[in-house]
């Protein structure tokens, strides 16, 4: 469902307190604030060190690495329409803008968005194809028409999709799981992940959640109406993409902690249709979270088993199909996702960007390989970076974010020598 920016102008203030509220009001009357813009140095000794990171990262033959820009906190990306700028969402309170204006595929300028707006974990940025830009935060959605163009004042048009406090119950805000992402789905309406905090939720929660969608994906039209829980069963889904060839719904999901260094796997994970379950929380991928003597299963539920059973703890976040050309062909229709790496495993795994290819009959994720790695130093166990997300430039070249190591980096095909 399509909006007018006059539409969007006359959108409902927030109910929300006033220092939530910030600069709202005046922005959606079209009425000048005092922000100003915080800008990002690209030289210096923080590219130099991030530069020096290149030479540890390994890549099939003919691909080379790059530093894009440098960019604090890097996120969950989103490449606007006509690709004059990408935006990137934090899991802190910016959203950034990063052009490349002479087109040599390196950022000339990294300034935050909206500056005059207090987001809170703006981890999830989308576009819808007509060019409004969609901000997912902890509990609110934002809505900025043709941010693509004016992008560079500090004071832009926006609109509430859903207002602060809405999008969950107040009371189940929770400083986990809170990242939020967002997609514009095949049917024209907005997707948005809310994973669930606790690492298996109370019995007395299972009701609740469910029927909101916490633990789970919501869709819902662009302005805010019409919203249904579309995906259940889910701990925490931080990265979701649509199949560009079938319309279909895939996104990975992150397993419990605790049962050990080996247990539970990792998901990959297709929908073919709305309302599928997908285990949680009896289930992590094939692994009994729960017993369903303890936490009934409701009734008639079928569970839908991943696609792919990943590396545990790894942490498999953003992803993304690979729709254009300048990648060998083997690439083509595949899914790209990245890594963010362990936190609770007594040897630290990920932080790396994977790869499926697609069985051309069925559909079906066929295994997983390594296409990057290198963020993670095996020697030593520390982390020289952390993958979060991947997109894709004009080109078909591939942007990492990295919110470890605050940076985006570019993997680009350049070609085989003999070639």
């Amino acid at each position: 469902m399509k909006r007018s920016l006059a539409t969007l102008l006359c959108t409902s203030m927030l109910s929300a307190p006033l220092m939530a509220q910030d600069n709202m009001d005046r922005l959606t009357n079209m009425q000048k604030t005092d922000a100003t813009f915080t800008f990002i140095d690209q030289g210096g000794d923080r590219a130099n060190a991030l530069n020096a990171i290149i030479e540890h990262i390994n890549v099939p033959d003919g691909f080379e690495v790059s530093l894009y820009a440098v960019v604090p906190d890097a996120r969950s990306m989103a490449m606007a329409p006509q690709g004059t700028v990408l935006f990137a969402g934090t899991r802190k309170d910016k959203v950034w803008s990063i052009v490349d204006r002479d087109r040599n595929r390196v950022a000339d300028e990294v300034k935050d968005f909206a500056p005059s707006i207090t987001f809170d974990i703006p981890n999830g940025p989308c576009f819808s194809p007509d060019g409004f830009l969609y901000v997912a935060e902890r509990n609110r959605i934002l809505v900025f028409p043709a941010a693509e163009f004016f992008f560079e004042s500090p004071d832009i048009a926006v609109g509430e999709v859903v207002p602060q406090g809405e999008l969950i119950p107040e009371e189940e805000e929770s400083f986990n799981h809170s990242a939020r992402v967002c997609d514009i789905g095949p049917d024209g309406m907005l997707y948005v992940s809310l994973g669930q905090p606790h690492n298996v939720q109370p019995v007395d929660k299972i009701e609740l959640y469910d029927r909101i969608g916490i633990g789970g994906i919501i869709r819902m039209n662009t302005d805010g109406s019409g919203r249904e829980v579309y995906t259940r069963g889910v701990r925490n889904s931080v990265g979701q993409d649509f199949n560009p060839a079938t319309g279909e719904l895939w996104w990975t999901d992150n397993q419990v902690d605790g049962m050990g260094d080996d247990i539970p796997p990792g998901e990959l994970n297709r929908q073919t249709e709305a309302g599928q379950h997908f285990g949680f929380p009896w289930t992590n991928a094939r692994v009994e979270i729960v017993k369903e003597s303890d936490f009934p299963r409701p009734d008639g539920v079928t569970f839908v088993e991943p696609q792919l059973e990943l590396t545990a703890h790894a942490a498999d976040l953003g992803m993304r199909f690979y729709h254009d050309d300048s990648f060998p062909e083997e690439y083509h229709g595949g899914i790209f996702w990245a890594q963010h790496g362990s936190w609770n495993r007594t040897t630290p795994v990920g932080a790396r960007v994977m790869f499926t290819a697609l069985d051309p009959e069925t559909g079906d994720a066929v295994g997983a390989e390594i296409f990057a790695d290198g963020w993670l130093n095996e020697d030593t166990g520390e982390y020289r970076g952390r993958p979060m997300d991947i997109e894709f430039l004009p080109d078909g070249s591939m942007l990492v974010s990295d919110d470890f190591a605050g940076a985006i980096w570019r993997i680009a095909y350049v070609g085989m020598a003999d070639e």
